[in-house]
């Protein structure tokens, strides 16, 4: 069988086109929804007190008199070369973003790199003692988690560590200069928040993967020849889980990255998201637009890495017939 005909590298590629479609797709509605909002942002810059002549001076300094889908091609063009333009404040918006961008990845991926093992370890633990007071309690632990909006799971992370215990600071701000001990301990709170709204849909996810692989024949096989529980769950179902789960863990991570938006801003944490509300109150066209491009690309791309998990752990793809 040729390369080119292997199910995998079609399906794979595939995916790859959509995604990269969606993301044009999202791009144009990103572009039209800013632009086509009411009001002058030439005016916005300039004042209440500003002549026409000097806001019609403005548009055409910042491009604004062009069609708008030669503004959009313009704007499209130059992203996917990673030049964002210039904000409304002339500084480029590269520039702008970048530390915040840099401080959202450092605290996405601290969190990250704490919620996957321990979601995968409690998800373990929860299939293996299915039914039994460990199970029953984070079983009713994430459910809750899961119901609560995170913006209040930050509020009350805050109330109790902060205010009452004073344990931590309730403000995130970290700065150039500042030592690394001190970053993370102001970035205790937004991590903890972050790990008890994604750790919950991890664990449930992981836990229903591995019940699915041992309800099947060939860990029944196993369970008959006399295998520990144990070993079963490792060796039989985690093994045969780990695309799900892998599936689930991207899922999630393409949340953590576009839902940091309302932990950053709660927790003034100077990220992207934090960035993105500034521009939004500032009335920053080119920085709300790469903010939401920046996320949207996020999203679109683990969600493109967790349908490839899927389609690669598949075992009818990977010997096909």
């Amino acid at each position: 069988m040729t390369t080119k005909s292997h199910p995998i590298l079609s399906m794979a590629a595939s995916r790859i086109g959509l995604g990269l479609l969606s993301l044009v797709i999202v791009s144009l509605i990103i572009f039209s929804a800013v632009s086509f909002l009411p009001g002058s942002y030439a005016s916005a810059i300039l004042g209440q007190n500003a002549t026409q002549a000097a806001i019609s001076a403005m548009e055409i300094k910042l491009g604004l008199n062009r069609p708008w889908f030669v503004r959009y091609l313009a704007w499209l063009g130059a992203a996917a070369t990673g030049d964002m333009g210039l904000s409304f404040s002339g500084r480029p918006v590269m520039a702008l973003i970048g530390p915040r961008l840099k401080n959202t990845l450092v605290l996405a991926s601290i969190t990250a790199a704490i919620a996957v093992p321990l979601s995968i370890t409690l998800g373990i633990v929860c299939a293996r003692y299915r039914g039994r007071f460990i199970d029953k309690f984070l079983s009713t632990s994430t459910l809750a988690s899961i119901s609560i909006p995170e913006f209040f799971v930050a509020y009350v992370v805050m109330m109790v560590l902060a205010v009452k215990l004073q344990l931590f600071p309730s403000m995130a701000g970290i700065r150039n200069g500042m030592g690394l001990g001190e970053q993370l301990y102001r970035m205790v709170l937004p991590i903890l928040t972050l790990l008890l709204v994604i750790l919950a849909h991890m664990v449930r996810n992981t836990r229903a993967a591995i019940l699915s692989v041992m309800a099947s024949p060939y860990v029944e096989m196993a369970r008959l020849k006399g295998e520990p529980e144990k070993r079963v769950v490792i060796r039989q179902a985690l093994p045969n889980a780990i695309g799900p789960i892998a599936s689930v863990v991207a899922l999630n991570l393409a949340y953590l990255i576009s839902g940091v938006v309302v932990i950053e801003v709660v927790f003034v944490y100077p990220g992207v998201g934090q960035a993105m509300i500034d521009a939004v109150r500032n009335r920053d066209v080119p920085v709300i637009q790469a903010c939401a491009l920046i996320f949207a690309a996020a999203y679109i791309g683990f969600n493109l890495i967790a349908d490839i998990i899927s389609i690669v752990s598949n075992p009818r793809l990977l010997h096909p017939r």
